[in-house]
């Protein structure tokens, strides 16, 4: 009799996308409830959130997720967000994590059997296709369900399993008061 290895999987939550659709579907999610969620389902090897954030703001409100995802078993990846002003001369702000999340990907692949991502953009495409040919099972979660879809296309068909946001919503939403 063999002893079956459970599956290492890894999360890359990019926050901004996952709270843009959590925010679409009208739903607060519980990080301990999705932690605990998908640690349950094999070995957690990483749950990584990706965010940008502004500096020098005296508050910010992804501030306190931010400390208590690090406290409680995520690894948080943050960037300063850039200003720039655009072709109308309003002052604008760009704070994308897409780079970390495609790189980090790529380098956890030897160390994981499935992969985890949160996040509906289709530039996630490409990394998907290569850490899929490295034997890496690839789970997308998002949703379908909003107008307009959070998920593109090429992005849900590449994956090996699409999960939508809003069927997990009765597993990881915070209860409504």
């Amino acid at each position: 009799m063999t002893d079956i290895m459970p599956e290492r999987l890894a999360l890359f939550i990019d926050g901004a996308n996952l709270h843009a659709t959590a925010k679409g579907l009208h739903a607060d999610l519980d990080f301990r409830r999705l932690l605990d969620l998908f640690a349950g389902r094999g070995r957690l090897v990483r749950a990584i959130y990706y965010t940008a954030v502004v500096e020098g703001e005296e508050f910010s409100p992804v501030k306190p997720l931010i400390d208590w995802l690090d406290y409680n078993g995520f690894s948080v990846v943050t960037k300063p967000v850039k200003r720039f002003t655009d072709a109308d001369g309003r002052s604008r702000i760009k704070g994308n994590m897409d780079m970390e999340m495609a790189v980090d990907l790529l380098e956890l692949a030897p160390r994981l059997d499935h992969a985890v991502l949160f996040t509906g953009d289709g530039d996630f495409r490409r990394v998907v296709e290569a850490v899929q040919a490295k034997g890496v099972r690839v789970t997308v979660v998002s949703t379908l369900k909003t107008q307009p879809p959070q998920v593109a296309d090429e992005l849900r068909r590449q994956a090996d399993v699409y999960l939508d946001l809003a069927d997990l919503l009765p597993e990881i939403a915070r209860p409504r008061a």
